[in-house]
């Protein structure tokens, strides 16, 4: 069966975020900075759980690309249209945007220096960087059918709820926060910041289906 520029591609895309991952993992263990793997070790970190959600969703659509039986409208496709529009791409842009944007306010409230002797700088901007060329590069190469947008919200309010109550829960078993920005808030202000997070996921996934009308609009779009 040929592979097409989309298959090659989701192939790549899945082959470099597992290789990041291996990489990240075996650092679990190693003499890193005080609290940085302290419970829960690296599946506290957003920016870990997407590098798994990103080589997620490329290894459902390279399947999707090889599997013999896979037709337009078959399951694997559906799940991989949801899978980019509703997760991948709206959490994926969201980690490298605000990464660098406390980066450049403060990086000590979201990357210490100290981080530095541990992971080289080709981690990093794997982890926060490279993230959002490859996300743009698969709008290029695939179109994706969206699903309602109140339906979207649902989604990612549900799992954005998840990932906050985790967060709480590494702090209430250890006291350490998993971001040391977190610790500036107050109990409203903790509560305002996850809000205003989620605003910003929401319009980052109506990008996504901007971008991919705007790229793909003489395909037909189901919403």
């Amino acid at each position: 069966m040929a592979l097409t520029l989309s298959g090659l591609y989701h192939m790549a895309a899945f082959a470099w975020y597992a290789f990041v991952v291996t990489s990240l993992m075996a650092k679990h263990g190693e003499d890193l900075p005080s609290g940085i793997f302290v419970y829960g070790g690296p599946w506290k970190y957003l920016t870990f759980l997407n590098l798994l959600l990103q080589m997620s969703f490329f290894g459902v659509a390279a399947a999707s690309d090889l599997h013999p039986f896979v037709k337009s409208e078959s399951f694997l496709t559906q799940f991989k249209d949801l899978l980019f529009s509703v997760f991948t791409f709206p959490v994926g842009t969201y980690v490298v945007l605000l990464f660098w944007i406390l980066f450049a306010y403060d990086r000590e409230l979201v990357y210490p220096a100290t981080i530095n002797a541990f992971f080289p700088a080709w981690i990093n901007h794997a982890m926060h960087t490279f993230v959002l060329p490859v996300l743009l590069g698969e709008v290029l190469v695939q179109p994706h059918s969206y699903p309602k947008t109140q339906h979207a919200v649902a989604a990612l309010g549900a799992v954005g709820v998840a990932y906050l109550s985790w967060v709480l829960w590494v702090y209430l078993s250890v006291g350490i926060w998993v971001y040391p920005i977190l610790a500036h808030f107050s109990s409203s202000g903790l509560a305002a910041f996850f809000f205003f997070n989620m605003f910003v996921v929401t319009l980052l996934y109506l990008l996504g289906d901007k971008l991919n009308r705007r790229v793909w609009k003489h395909f037909q779009v189901h919403h």
